[in-house]
Order: C-alpha cells, then structure tokens, then sequence
C-alpha cells in the first residue's frame, strides 16, 4: 500500500468516526435546545449562555469538538468529495441512535432510506482503490463562485424562514441554511489546509475569517432549527445541505476524481445519488423532546404551538 492510499484510508476513517460523533453530537444538542429558551439573533451572547446553560446541549457541543477534529483530519487526508460522502452516510448512525437511545420511531420507509445509504457507503469503499490524494489546490475564481452561491442561498432560506406565510416547516429551512453555513465552513477549512504548508502565516489566509463568520452563523442557525423543526428532519437536511454542497465543491473546485475509468465513475456516481435518495426517505418522526417540553413547561414559557411564531421572528 502506498503512502497515498494509507492516507486516503486514514482520512476516510477519521470521517466515519466524525460522523458517528457528529449524529450523536446533534441529538444531545436537539434535547438540550428544546429545553433552553428561544435562540433570539437580537440578543446573540445571551441566547449562546443560555444554550450552555443546558447540561445536555453543553455535552453535545463537547461531542462536537471531537468529531471535528476528526472531520478536519478526514478533509485534510482524504479526497473531499470521497471524505464527505462518507460523511453523509453518518445518517445510518442518526437513525439507529434516534431510534434506540432518543425516543423516535421510525418506520419502513425510514429504514429503507437507511439501507440505501449503507449500500453507498460500501459501494463507495469497495471503489476505493486509493488511487486519489488530498487534494487542497483549488481555483480562486471557483472558490469565489462557490461560495458566493452559497451565501446567497443561505441567506435566501433565512428570509424564508422569516416569512410565516410559506406552507413549508420553517426548522427545516434554517436546517438547510445552517448545513450549507456548515458546507462553506468546511470547504475554507479545506483551501486552508493547503496554506498550512507555509507554515503558521497560513492562518492569515482570507479563508479564516470565512470559516469564522460561517461557524457563528451555523451555531445560531442550527439551534433555533432544532429548537422550531422536527428533530431527526431537521439534523438529516441539515447533515445533506453540508455534505452535498461540500462534494460539489470537490469535484467543482478541487478537481477531485470520480475515478480513473467509466464503470468506477458510474458506481461512484449511483453511490452519490443514492446517499441523497436514502437521506430524501427520512422524513420528521414525532420530536421526543418536544413532546416532553410540552408536559413540563418552564415558568412563564409560552405553549409549543406558539413557539414556532415568535421563534420565526426571534431569528
């Protein structure tokens, strides 16, 4: 084995153990937001002491440092777009963990969704072969491109959400601003891991402060998704909005390869569609914790149904 393909082995290792720590990540946060009160961007410091006020939203977050760490290994030595798909597959981990430890039910249709998503992931390592390496060169007008896209949609679903007359779950399109705020993040994360190589000044680099806005953007969008939408929904489009937006980049502005013949491609891109068709079959379980919110209000808190009300024009 060369020492392309044990690192590209290492990093899609590292992305498998983020996404378990990242799925468990987001419904220890999920329980601790619905019992914190309500994410309000007009007061943004008390709404963070307030969400690390909540035991279980303080653990999330611990789990989270983890998983990124091994998210940021994962980005830096295998293939982004081989890496995030991988990734992806980390709604297996959301789905069994709901399930079992959180208090959701899913049904047929759901696990379906989940067997389709583990058949990517094992088509995806059985054409593995290696032959990629981490690739941090990127084109400038690409990334520019990209991410203004990016930025624009995001912003385009926060309005959305903003409007209580669209017939559409308002958590579910924060969920996906928040994913793509996720997206944009690891995309900057990646060109920067290439600046690395100069040593410390890479810090430097336009990328970081990117990455920065693009965090606190996600931490606010995806509390107040989780506080308002259905949980197991909510983690899943966000987790599909991160990871699709991320692929496309690879393959857009990394130059990363599919393969290195037509039936490796095709497989990889049957692999690709069908993690999507597989997270697209998980739809909204009845939310364990809000359910329990509503039995056990805090003093002065408003009912569940109103929540989702003043919620939209708390953000």
């Amino acid at each position: 084995m060369t020492s392309v393909s044990l690192a590209v082995g290492v990093g899609l290792l590292c992305a498998l153990l983020s996404a378990l720590g990242t799925n468990l990540a987001f419904l220890f946060k999920h329980r601790g937001a619905v019992a914190a009160p309500d994410v309000d961007m007009r007061h943004p410091l008390r709404s963070a002491a307030d969400l690390f006020r909540s035991r279980w939203w303080s653990i999330g977050w611990g789990v989270a440092a983890v998983a990124f760490a091994l998210h940021v290994a994962a980005l830096t030595l295998a293939p982004i777009s081989l890496g995030q798909a991988v990734l992806a597959g980390g709604l297996v981990f959301l789905a069994v963990l709901a399930e079992r430890y959180f208090g959701f039910h899913l049904g047929r249709r759901q696990w379906i969704g989940i067997g389709l998503v583990a058949v990517s992931l094992a088509l995806l390592t059985l054409t593995g072969g290696g032959e990629g390496e981490a690739n941090s060169g990127y084109s400038v007008t690409g990334m520019i491109v990209f991410e203004a896209i990016a930025v624009g949609v995001g912003l385009l679903l926060v309005a959305s959400h903003l409007i209580e007359r669209i017939p559409v779950q308002r958590g579910v399109l924060l969920g996906i601003a928040a994913g793509l705020g996720f997206g944009i993040s690891d995309v900057a994360i990646k060109a920067l891991s290439g600046d690395f190589e100069s040593g410390p000044a890479g810090l430097l680099s336009p990328w970081t402060p990117i990455i920065l806005t693009a965090a606190v953007f996600s931490f606010y969008a995806s509390a107040r998704s989780l506080q308002i939408g259905d949980g197991v929904a909510v983690i899943a489009v966000t987790s599909v909005a991160a990871n699709l937006s991320t692929i496309l980049a690879g393959l857009a502005v990394f130059g990363d390869r599919l393969g290195t013949d037509a039936l490796v491609v095709g497989v990889r891109v049957a692999a690709f569609a069908l993690i999507l068709v597989g997270a697209a079959l998980i739809p909204a379980p009845v939310r364990a914790g809000e359910a329990l919110k509503r039995s056990a209000p805090e003093p002065g808190e408003p009912p569940a149904g109103a929540a989702v009300g003043k919620g939209a024009r708390a953000f």
